[in-house]
């Protein structure tokens, strides 16, 4: 067992390449062959019975031929194919032999959990921590640099950056994160580097962390890491409260509420600013209910190379998440999950989490992802959340991270439904404006149902 002091001396998922560009022309061909093979599936149906065992043949052939990439399983893993990479795994393991397997990491220490020169491509890490304070999961920061930077591509409280957003242990299982029993946490998102790589953990909490298990794998050899490659980026942020423009609103589709244009954005919860030419991968969101009610019914809004007006604007919270009608119950997918759903009162605990693995969002200079909090940014939750994209470098400057009290789940007084003394209101009486026959009302679709509350 090692013990580090404060000064630091020892005492993929689908078929998706997250590093690099994908290559038009190999598309193209899977997809001309994919063509071929859904019409001769269909020629097939017109065929007698008797002359299938002739053709059948063929379709199986066009199917097998089908480029490597659609055959991935998880980092860009052919099984089908000879590996050409040299596994390495640097962990925790007591050099002594003993059973001494893990780090005890001192309150304000920081501790190097690898430290190797490239190029390779980092493709799991698996950590697992013992520790007696509170929230620690939220007090232990993370830290990945790449080829000598000194400002860290990733730093990130470790809880969060594997989907604990809220502090607490929740188990989940998505293609590149997930969180097993017992307090096991993976990620399986592919790290390449060209020059060298070093990863720390800082104990920012008051205790000792008495045991800090860890096992990280890495790749060496031809094509782990080539000058196209992207390097891995997550972020952390937080809003505690967000800031909303009202306490005065009785539920979910409170005319007062729904009325309110948001077209530009301008005081939506901002997940990530990058800059530089890469894609944006994924989020992962804790929310912290402050006042009761539905929280999620807050339109993404993404803004990429154009920082005057939103590219994609979405249709709600929960519809980002993929899920649909306040998710009604967790969930977790490979590429979407909220793993915990609260009861929509103040105080209640939620966690969701969104990959775009079937197309990484591109961007060419820069980058904004925002999402309201509430529709028009009408609520005062707490946000907590990781993004996570590859990038060239330099990337720009991280916000400071937050101190750590303010990273600590907790209800703030912000007013509103179910904080602090409540009004003895009706729901409101007006309804939406209803439109004429032969019209489009501007605000409201008629035919469209009002989501349960």
């Amino acid at each position: 067992m090692s013990l580090v002091s404060s000064d630091g001396s020892s005492i993929l998922p689908a078929s998706t390449n997250f590093t690099t560009y994908p290559s038009r022309t190999s598309r193209v061909t899977a997809e001309r062959k994919a063509s071929r093979v859904v019409a001769l599936a269909i020629f097939l149906t017109e065929l007698d019975i008797s002359l299938m065992r002739f053709v059948l043949p063929a379709l199986l052939s066009s199917l097998i031929a089908l480029p490597a990439f659609a055959q991935a399983v998880r980092g860009n893993v052919d099984l089908t194919h000879p590996q050409t990479y040299t596994l390495h795994r640097i962990g925790s393991m007591d050099p002594t032999g003993g059973n001494h397997d893990s780090l005890r990491v001192l309150p304000g220490a920081t501790a190097t959990l690898m430290d190797v020169d490239g190029p390779g491509q980092i493709s799991h890490l698996w950590v697992t921590i013992s520790d007696s304070e509170k929230y620690f999961l939220k007090r232990v920061v993370l830290r990945i640099y790449w080829d000598g930077e000194t400002s860290p591509s990733v730093e990130v409280p470790i809880g969060d950056f594997f989907g604990q957003n809220t502090g607490e242990y929740v188990g989940f299982e998505s293609a590149v994160l997930n969180v097993g029993s017992s307090r096991a946490l993976n990620s399986y998102f592919p790290m390449p580097f060209r020059k060298h790589a070093r990863i720390t953990i800082e104990n920012q909490g008051k205790l000792l962390i008495n045991s800090f298990y860890y096992n990280l794998e890495y790749r060496t050899g031809p094509n782990v890491a080539d000058k196209d490659s992207l390097y891995f980026h997550a972020q952390y942020r937080q809003a505690v409260p967000n800031k909303g423009w009202t306490t005065d609103f009785y539920a979910n589709n409170d005319y007062r509420v729904d009325l309110k244009p948001n077209l530009d954005g301008k005081d939506n919860y901002t997940f990530l600013e990058a800059n530089g030419k890469g894609h944006y991968v994924g989020l992962t969101l804790g929310v912290v209910q402050n006042q009761d009610g539905w929280w999620g019914e807050g339109d993404e809004m993404l803004f990429i190379d154009d920082m005057s007006k939103p590219t994609i604007t979405g249709t709600g919270s929960e519809d980002y998440f993929l899920g649909a009608w306040d998710f009604g119950t967790h969930f977790a997918y490979q590429s979407n999950g909220a793993p915990l759903v609260g009861s929509e009162l103040a105080g209640s605990h939620n966690l969701v989490y969104r990959f775009h693995l079937d197309s990484p969002i591109p961007f060419s200079k820069e980058f904004k992802g925002t999402i309201e909090h509430g529709h028009a940014n009408h609520r005062s939750d707490n946000y907590y959340s990781v993004a996570y994209w590859y990038q060239t470098e330099p990337h720009a400057p991280f916000p400071e991270l937050p101190a750590v009290e303010t990273r600590l789940p907790a209800i703030y007084p912000t007013g509103g439904p179910g904080n602090g003394p409540q009004q003895n209101i009706a729901p409101p009486v007006t309804p939406l404006p209803i439109p004429q026959p032969g019209t489009i009302s501007p605000t409201a679709n008629p035919l469209t149902p009002t989501r349960p509350q």
